[in-house]
Protein backbone atom coordinates (compact mmCIF):
# COMPACT_ATOMS: atom_id res chain seq x y z
CA UNK A 1 0.00 0.00 0.00
CA UNK A 2 1.81 3.16 -1.17
CA UNK A 3 1.00 6.77 -0.08
CA UNK A 4 -0.49 8.56 -2.69
CA UNK A 5 -1.78 12.73 -2.92
CA UNK A 6 -4.00 14.11 -5.68
CA UNK A 7 -4.21 18.18 -6.44
CA UNK A 8 -6.81 18.52 -7.33
CA UNK A 9 -10.66 17.59 -5.93
CA UNK A 10 -12.45 18.47 -9.14
CA UNK A 11 -15.15 16.10 -11.26
CA UNK A 12 -11.94 14.02 -12.37
CA UNK A 13 -9.36 14.35 -9.51
CA UNK A 14 -11.99 13.11 -6.63
CA UNK A 15 -12.97 10.24 -9.41
CA UNK A 16 -9.21 9.62 -9.18
CA UNK A 17 -8.57 9.70 -5.89
CA UNK A 18 -11.36 7.65 -4.67
CA UNK A 19 -10.32 4.80 -7.38
CA UNK A 20 -6.95 5.10 -5.91
CA UNK A 21 -8.09 4.52 -2.16
CA UNK A 22 -9.16 1.06 -3.34
CA UNK A 23 -5.88 -0.06 -2.66
CA UNK A 24 -3.69 2.87 -1.14
CA UNK A 25 -3.26 5.46 1.31
CA UNK A 26 -4.36 8.83 -0.47
CA UNK A 27 -4.66 12.45 0.50
CA UNK A 28 -6.79 14.87 -1.67
CA UNK A 29 -5.70 18.64 -1.76
CA UNK A 30 -7.77 21.39 -3.48
CA UNK A 31 -8.12 25.43 -3.24
CA UNK A 32 -11.79 25.32 -2.29
CA UNK A 33 -12.59 23.41 1.11
CA UNK A 34 -16.23 23.25 -0.71
CA UNK A 35 -14.78 20.45 -3.37
CA UNK A 36 -12.90 18.81 -0.51
CA UNK A 37 -15.92 18.37 1.81
CA UNK A 38 -17.82 16.91 -1.39
CA UNK A 39 -14.80 14.56 -2.70
CA UNK A 40 -15.14 13.07 1.34
CA UNK A 41 -18.95 12.79 1.26
CA UNK A 42 -18.21 10.03 -1.27
CA UNK A 43 -15.28 8.67 0.02
CA UNK A 44 -14.26 8.89 3.70
CA UNK A 45 -11.09 6.88 3.53
CA UNK A 46 -9.69 10.13 1.67
CA UNK A 47 -7.26 12.75 3.47
CA UNK A 48 -8.11 16.11 3.15
CA UNK A 49 -5.99 19.10 3.14
CA UNK A 50 -6.71 22.56 1.97
CA UNK A 51 -3.80 24.06 -0.45
CA UNK A 52 -2.69 26.50 -2.89
CA UNK A 53 -0.48 24.66 -5.65
CA UNK A 54 0.57 28.06 -6.88
CA UNK A 55 2.83 28.53 -3.03
CA UNK A 56 5.64 26.70 -4.64
CA UNK A 57 7.16 26.22 -1.35
CA UNK A 58 4.16 25.28 0.55
CA UNK A 59 3.46 22.32 -2.35
CA UNK A 60 6.80 21.30 -2.57
CA UNK A 61 6.64 20.68 1.16
CA UNK A 62 3.10 19.07 1.60
CA UNK A 63 4.34 16.58 -1.33
CA UNK A 64 7.57 15.43 0.35
CA UNK A 65 6.39 12.10 2.50
CA UNK A 66 4.61 10.65 -0.50
CA UNK A 67 4.78 7.96 -3.24
CA UNK A 68 3.22 9.89 -6.15
CA UNK A 69 1.59 12.53 -7.09
CA UNK A 70 -1.30 12.63 -8.93
CA UNK A 71 -1.76 15.62 -10.71
CA UNK A 72 -5.17 17.27 -11.89
CA UNK A 73 -5.09 21.37 -11.54
CA UNK A 74 -7.10 22.90 -13.96
CA UNK A 75 -4.94 23.75 -17.56
CA UNK A 76 -3.30 26.84 -16.58
CA UNK A 77 -1.51 25.71 -13.72
CA UNK A 78 -0.44 22.28 -14.64
CA UNK A 79 2.87 23.75 -16.57
CA UNK A 80 4.31 25.16 -13.07
CA UNK A 81 2.97 23.04 -10.41
CA UNK A 82 4.23 19.99 -12.95
CA UNK A 83 8.15 21.82 -12.97
CA UNK A 84 7.65 22.50 -9.06
CA UNK A 85 6.61 18.12 -8.44
CA UNK A 86 9.51 16.98 -10.32
CA UNK A 87 12.31 19.78 -9.03
CA UNK A 88 10.90 18.28 -5.68
CA UNK A 89 12.15 15.03 -6.98
CA UNK A 90 8.62 13.25 -7.30
CA UNK A 91 7.10 10.85 -9.44
CA UNK A 92 3.87 12.04 -11.52
CA UNK A 93 0.95 11.44 -13.25
CA UNK A 94 -0.80 14.10 -14.86
CA UNK A 95 -4.25 15.43 -16.10
CA UNK A 96 -4.06 18.50 -16.12
CA UNK A 97 -3.78 19.27 -20.13
CA UNK A 98 -1.38 22.87 -19.94
CA UNK A 99 -1.22 23.97 -23.00
CA UNK A 100 3.04 24.14 -22.78
CA UNK A 101 5.16 21.34 -24.50
CA UNK A 102 5.61 18.70 -21.47
CA UNK A 103 8.56 17.30 -23.10
CA UNK A 104 10.37 20.69 -22.38
CA UNK A 105 10.74 19.37 -18.70
CA UNK A 106 12.27 16.21 -19.93
CA UNK A 107 15.78 17.00 -19.34
CA UNK A 108 14.63 18.13 -15.60
CA UNK A 109 13.05 14.73 -14.62
CA UNK A 110 16.05 12.85 -16.30
CA UNK A 111 18.38 14.86 -13.75
CA UNK A 112 16.39 14.52 -11.02
CA UNK A 113 15.54 10.73 -11.24
CA UNK A 114 11.51 10.91 -12.06
CA UNK A 115 8.61 9.68 -13.76
CA UNK A 116 6.52 11.88 -14.98
CA UNK A 117 3.73 10.39 -17.09
CA UNK A 118 1.81 13.44 -18.42
CA UNK A 119 -1.99 13.89 -20.67
CA UNK A 120 -2.95 10.15 -19.49
CA UNK A 121 -6.75 10.91 -19.68
CA UNK A 122 -9.02 9.79 -22.71
CA UNK A 123 -8.36 11.84 -25.33
CA UNK A 124 -5.22 13.05 -24.98
CA UNK A 125 -4.17 9.89 -23.29
CA UNK A 126 -6.36 5.95 -24.44
CA UNK A 127 -6.11 7.73 -27.96
CA UNK A 128 -1.88 7.72 -27.33
CA UNK A 129 -1.63 4.42 -25.60
CA UNK A 130 -3.06 2.88 -28.63
CA UNK A 131 -0.98 4.66 -30.95
CA UNK A 132 2.34 3.63 -28.90
CA UNK A 133 0.88 0.08 -28.91
CA UNK A 134 0.01 -0.29 -32.83
CA UNK A 135 3.20 2.06 -33.80
CA UNK A 136 5.44 -1.31 -32.44
CA UNK A 137 3.05 -3.84 -34.84
CA UNK A 138 2.51 -2.22 -38.22
CA UNK A 139 4.26 1.04 -40.32
CA UNK A 140 1.96 3.50 -39.71
CA UNK A 141 0.51 6.31 -41.93
CA UNK A 142 -2.59 7.59 -40.57
CA UNK A 143 -3.85 8.37 -37.00
CA UNK A 144 -7.34 9.69 -36.62
CA UNK A 145 -8.99 9.97 -33.06
CA UNK A 146 -12.46 11.34 -33.12
CA UNK A 147 -13.91 12.05 -29.51
CA UNK A 148 -16.35 14.22 -27.09
CA UNK A 149 -18.30 14.48 -24.09
CA UNK A 150 -21.71 15.03 -24.98
CA UNK A 151 -25.07 15.08 -22.37
CA UNK A 152 -27.85 12.76 -22.69
CA UNK A 153 -30.37 15.64 -23.13
CA UNK A 154 -30.24 17.88 -25.52
CA UNK A 155 -30.73 21.16 -24.42
CA UNK A 156 -31.41 24.55 -26.98
CA UNK A 157 -29.55 26.18 -27.96
CA UNK A 158 -25.77 24.63 -27.29
CA UNK A 159 -26.73 21.21 -26.81
CA UNK A 160 -23.95 21.02 -24.51
CA UNK A 161 -22.72 20.52 -21.31
CA UNK A 162 -18.85 20.45 -19.53
CA UNK A 163 -17.38 18.50 -16.51
CA UNK A 164 -14.75 21.51 -16.49
CA UNK A 165 -14.73 24.76 -16.58
CA UNK A 166 -16.02 27.22 -19.72
CA UNK A 167 -12.47 29.17 -20.32
CA UNK A 168 -11.10 25.31 -20.64
CA UNK A 169 -13.55 24.48 -23.55
CA UNK A 170 -13.57 28.00 -25.02
CA UNK A 171 -10.13 27.49 -25.40
CA UNK A 172 -10.55 24.06 -27.18
CA UNK A 173 -12.88 26.98 -29.55
CA UNK A 174 -10.46 29.34 -29.65
CA UNK A 175 -6.73 28.04 -30.41
CA UNK A 176 -5.32 27.09 -33.57
CA UNK A 177 -5.61 23.35 -34.76
CA UNK A 178 -2.46 21.40 -35.91
CA UNK A 179 -2.54 18.13 -37.51
CA UNK A 180 -0.48 16.73 -39.93
CA UNK A 181 -0.94 15.63 -44.10
CA UNK A 182 1.61 14.33 -46.33
CA UNK A 183 4.13 14.70 -43.18
CA UNK A 184 3.49 18.25 -43.04
CA UNK A 185 2.93 20.19 -40.00
CA UNK A 186 -0.72 22.03 -41.19
CA UNK A 187 -2.27 24.58 -38.81
CA UNK A 188 -5.91 25.50 -39.43
CA UNK A 189 -8.52 27.61 -37.03
CA UNK A 190 -10.31 25.72 -34.30
CA UNK A 191 -13.86 24.90 -35.20
CA UNK A 192 -12.78 24.06 -39.27
CA UNK A 193 -13.64 21.43 -41.80
CA UNK A 194 -16.60 20.21 -39.67
CA UNK A 195 -18.52 16.97 -40.93
CA UNK A 196 -21.12 14.34 -40.01
CA UNK A 197 -20.11 11.09 -38.75
CA UNK A 198 -22.54 8.32 -37.39
CA UNK A 199 -21.80 6.57 -33.72
CA UNK A 200 -23.91 3.81 -32.90
CA UNK A 201 -26.05 4.22 -29.91
CA UNK A 202 -25.89 8.22 -30.22
CA UNK A 203 -26.37 9.14 -34.14
CA UNK A 204 -25.44 11.92 -36.12
CA UNK A 205 -22.59 13.90 -34.48
CA UNK A 206 -20.67 16.69 -36.24
CA UNK A 207 -16.56 17.08 -36.01
CA UNK A 208 -14.42 19.54 -36.03
CA UNK A 209 -10.87 20.53 -36.12
CA UNK A 210 -9.58 21.00 -32.65
CA UNK A 211 -5.63 20.99 -31.12
CA UNK A 212 -5.50 17.62 -29.86
CA UNK A 213 -2.15 15.61 -31.47
CA UNK A 214 -0.01 17.41 -28.67
CA UNK A 215 2.96 15.31 -28.32
CA UNK A 216 2.51 12.71 -31.04
CA UNK A 217 3.24 15.31 -33.55
CA UNK A 218 7.02 15.09 -31.92
CA UNK A 219 7.17 11.56 -31.37
CA UNK A 220 5.50 10.34 -33.69
CA UNK A 221 6.82 12.11 -36.98
CA UNK A 222 7.30 9.38 -39.40
CA UNK A 223 3.21 9.05 -39.33
CA UNK A 224 2.15 10.93 -42.50
CA UNK A 225 -1.42 11.64 -41.96
CA UNK A 226 -2.88 12.58 -38.11
CA UNK A 227 -5.46 14.09 -37.25
CA UNK A 228 -7.80 14.93 -33.65
CA UNK A 229 -11.44 16.43 -34.22
CA UNK A 230 -13.43 16.92 -31.11
CA UNK A 231 -17.64 15.70 -31.00
CA UNK A 232 -20.45 17.49 -30.71
CA UNK A 233 -24.06 17.44 -31.18
CA UNK A 234 -25.46 19.19 -34.63
CA UNK A 235 -25.72 22.58 -34.95
CA UNK A 236 -23.54 23.24 -31.61
CA UNK A 237 -20.67 24.41 -33.96
CA UNK A 238 -22.60 27.05 -35.72
CA UNK A 239 -23.81 29.24 -32.59
CA UNK A 240 -20.27 28.62 -31.14
CA UNK A 241 -19.08 30.45 -34.31
CA UNK A 242 -21.46 33.06 -33.96
CA UNK A 243 -20.62 33.78 -30.17
CA UNK A 244 -15.98 33.73 -31.48
CA UNK A 245 -16.75 35.71 -34.52
CA UNK A 246 -18.73 38.82 -32.56
CA UNK A 247 -15.83 39.02 -30.11
CA UNK A 248 -17.24 37.24 -27.28
CA UNK A 249 -14.10 34.79 -26.93
CA UNK A 250 -11.69 38.40 -27.13
CA UNK A 251 -9.36 38.15 -23.97
CA UNK A 252 -8.70 42.02 -24.58
CA UNK A 253 -11.13 44.05 -22.02
CA UNK A 254 -13.30 46.65 -23.20
CA UNK A 255 -14.75 49.58 -21.49
CA UNK A 256 -18.51 49.59 -20.44
CA UNK A 257 -19.97 52.27 -18.31
CA UNK A 258 -16.25 53.16 -16.82
CA UNK A 259 -15.59 49.25 -16.35
CA UNK A 260 -13.35 47.36 -18.11
CA UNK A 261 -15.29 43.66 -18.75
CA UNK A 262 -13.14 41.09 -20.83
CA UNK A 263 -15.67 39.59 -22.94
CA UNK A 264 -13.96 36.49 -22.43
CA UNK A 265 -14.52 36.23 -18.54
CA UNK A 266 -17.79 37.74 -19.26
CA UNK A 267 -18.89 34.67 -21.72
CA UNK A 268 -17.60 32.83 -19.28
CA UNK A 269 -19.86 33.29 -16.39
CA UNK A 270 -22.71 33.61 -18.54
CA UNK A 271 -21.84 29.91 -19.88
CA UNK A 272 -20.92 28.19 -16.59
CA UNK A 273 -24.61 28.01 -15.97
CA UNK A 274 -25.74 27.11 -19.39
CA UNK A 275 -22.85 24.36 -19.55
CA UNK A 276 -22.30 23.33 -15.73
CA UNK A 277 -22.60 19.32 -15.61
CA UNK A 278 -25.12 18.69 -12.53
CA UNK A 279 -23.32 16.13 -10.31
CA UNK A 280 -25.93 13.46 -11.17
CA UNK A 281 -26.83 14.30 -14.50
CA UNK A 282 -26.65 11.84 -17.29
CA UNK A 283 -23.94 12.21 -20.06
CA UNK A 284 -21.83 9.81 -21.65
CA UNK A 285 -17.82 10.05 -23.85
CA UNK A 286 -17.94 8.37 -27.29
CA UNK A 287 -14.45 7.81 -28.99
CA UNK A 288 -13.03 5.93 -32.19
CA UNK A 289 -9.21 5.71 -33.23
CA UNK A 290 -8.54 4.44 -36.54
CA UNK A 291 -5.11 3.40 -37.22
CA UNK A 292 -4.18 2.82 -41.01
CA UNK A 293 -0.87 0.90 -41.73
CA UNK A 294 0.93 -1.95 -43.36
CA UNK A 295 1.92 -5.51 -41.63
CA UNK A 296 5.16 -7.13 -41.66
CA UNK A 297 4.27 -8.99 -44.52
CA UNK A 298 2.94 -5.44 -46.52
CA UNK A 299 -0.74 -6.15 -46.06
CA UNK A 300 -3.24 -3.40 -45.79
CA UNK A 301 -4.62 -3.04 -41.80
CA UNK A 302 -6.85 -0.60 -40.55
CA UNK A 303 -7.42 -0.87 -36.74
CA UNK A 304 -10.72 0.91 -35.10
CA UNK A 305 -10.99 0.83 -31.46
CA UNK A 306 -14.66 2.44 -30.70
CA UNK A 307 -15.37 4.10 -26.79
CA UNK A 308 -18.98 4.19 -26.13
CA UNK A 309 -19.15 5.17 -21.71
CA UNK A 310 -22.14 6.67 -20.45
CA UNK A 311 -22.75 7.98 -16.26
CA UNK A 312 -22.77 5.45 -14.04
CA UNK A 313 -25.75 5.32 -11.83
CA UNK A 314 -24.62 3.55 -9.18
CA UNK A 315 -21.15 5.20 -8.21
CA UNK A 316 -22.64 8.83 -9.51
CA UNK A 317 -19.35 9.33 -11.57
CA UNK A 318 -19.55 11.31 -14.91
CA UNK A 319 -18.51 9.18 -17.56
CA UNK A 320 -15.32 12.18 -18.50
CA UNK A 321 -14.69 11.69 -15.21
CA UNK A 322 -14.38 7.67 -15.28
CA UNK A 323 -12.59 7.41 -19.17
CA UNK A 324 -10.23 10.22 -18.08
CA UNK A 325 -9.47 9.35 -14.58
CA UNK A 326 -9.38 5.52 -14.75
CA UNK A 327 -6.75 5.86 -17.28
CA UNK A 328 -5.18 7.90 -15.27
CA UNK A 329 -5.13 6.16 -12.12
CA UNK A 330 -4.70 2.58 -14.42
CA UNK A 331 -0.95 4.57 -15.43
CA UNK A 332 -0.39 5.50 -11.51
CA UNK A 333 -1.14 1.97 -10.49
CA UNK A 334 0.88 0.44 -13.80
CA UNK A 335 3.83 2.45 -12.28
CA UNK A 336 3.48 1.54 -9.05
CA UNK A 337 3.55 -2.24 -9.29
CA UNK A 338 6.72 -1.99 -11.19
CA UNK A 339 5.81 -2.31 -14.90
CA UNK A 340 7.26 0.94 -16.51
CA UNK A 341 9.78 3.04 -14.19
CA UNK A 342 12.16 4.36 -16.98
CA UNK A 343 12.98 8.44 -15.83
CA UNK A 344 12.09 11.21 -17.70
CA UNK A 345 8.54 13.07 -18.96
CA UNK A 346 6.28 10.40 -20.87
CA UNK A 347 3.48 11.43 -22.84
CA UNK A 348 0.83 7.90 -23.16
CA UNK A 349 2.08 6.69 -26.53
CA UNK A 350 5.52 6.33 -25.14
CA UNK A 351 4.85 3.53 -22.43
CA UNK A 352 2.01 2.30 -24.24
CA UNK A 353 4.18 0.73 -26.71
CA UNK A 354 5.27 -1.41 -24.22
CA UNK A 355 2.50 -4.51 -24.39
CA UNK A 356 2.69 -5.58 -20.81
CA UNK A 357 1.57 -1.80 -20.35
CA UNK A 358 -1.03 -1.41 -22.87
CA UNK A 359 -2.50 -4.37 -21.75
CA UNK A 360 -2.85 -3.57 -18.35
CA UNK A 361 -4.47 -0.51 -18.98
CA UNK A 362 -6.79 -1.64 -20.88
CA UNK A 363 -7.94 -4.63 -18.38
CA UNK A 364 -8.00 -2.20 -15.51
CA UNK A 365 -10.16 0.05 -17.05
CA UNK A 366 -12.04 -3.53 -18.19
CA UNK A 367 -12.28 -3.87 -14.94
CA UNK A 368 -14.15 -0.72 -14.26
CA UNK A 369 -16.35 -1.17 -16.65
CA UNK A 370 -14.26 1.50 -19.52
CA UNK A 371 -14.45 -1.20 -22.60
CA UNK A 372 -12.90 -0.34 -25.80
CA UNK A 373 -13.90 -2.60 -28.67
CA UNK A 374 -11.43 -3.17 -31.49
CA UNK A 375 -11.87 -4.25 -35.33
CA UNK A 376 -9.36 -4.92 -37.77
CA UNK A 377 -9.46 -4.85 -41.63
Amino acid sequence: MSNIIVLGAGMVGSTMAIDMAKKHNVTITDFSEKALEKAIKKCDKLIPEILDVTDKKLLQEIIKPFDLVICAVPGFLGFETMRAIIEAKKNVVDISFFPENSLELDTLAKQKNVTAIVDCGVAPGMGNIILGYYNEKLKLTDFECLVGGLPKVKKWPFSYKAPFSPVDVIEEYTRPARYVENSHIIVKEALSDCEFVNFDGVGTLESFNSDGLRSIIFTMPHIKNMKEKTLRYPNHIEYIKVLKASGFFNEKTININGTEVSPLEFSSKILFNEWKLGDTEEELTVMRITLKGTNEIGENKTIVYNLHDEYCADTQTSSMARTTGYTATAAANMFLDGLFSEKGVFPPELFGKHEECFKYVLNYLKERNVIYKMEDF
